[in-house]
């Protein structure tokens, strides 16, 4: 059994802002487990944190973890332009609030519970790790939907 947790994510809006559902399928050895949950007034970058966010509060101890995404916000977000963002007060190069600095902060924080590799992978390509995290968002969806 490998020690690693697999992660794959992904945010789904329909309209943008609009009802929107995040979703991820998490892999530990033999054992799986999916999320999923939405919003009925959001934007598709918030639910493409939300589910890394929520897929990495889910793991009940620190662990070394792959995080695949189809999301490149997220995964420039938090590899690349987090520490620029940091060192100017969470502010941007254009000196302008960062967008969803609530969410950033909190995968910020999450990511400093695990060892945390990102991996980006184009979506609707036939990946069955994104073709499933697109479908349990694509539920957050409907959810969020019939909540309204």
């Amino acid at each position: 059994m490998t020690d690693r947790v697999v992660i794959y994510t992904d945010g789904a809006c329909k309209g943008n802002p609009g009802p929107g559902g995040w979703g991820a399928w998490l892999r530990w050895g033999e054992h799986e487990k999916e999320l999923f949950g939405g919003d009925p007034a959001t934007t598709n970058n918030r639910m493409e944190l939300t589910a890394v966010i929520e897929a990495l509060a889910s793991l009940k101890r620190h662990s070394p973890v792959a995080v695949y995404t189809d999301s490149e916000y997220v995964k420039n977000g938090i590899t690349t332009w987090i520490h620029g963002w940091k060192t100017r007060g969470w502010r941007t190069a254009n000196k302008q609030p960062v967008k969803n600095i609530d969410l950033w902060q909190r995968l910020d924080a999450l990511v400093a519970s695990h060892e945390v590799q990102w991996h980006w992978v184009r979506g609707h390509t036939g990946d069955p790790g994104n073709e499933r995290a697109d479908q349990l968002a694509n539920r957050g969806v409907e959810a969020a939907r019939l909540a309204r």
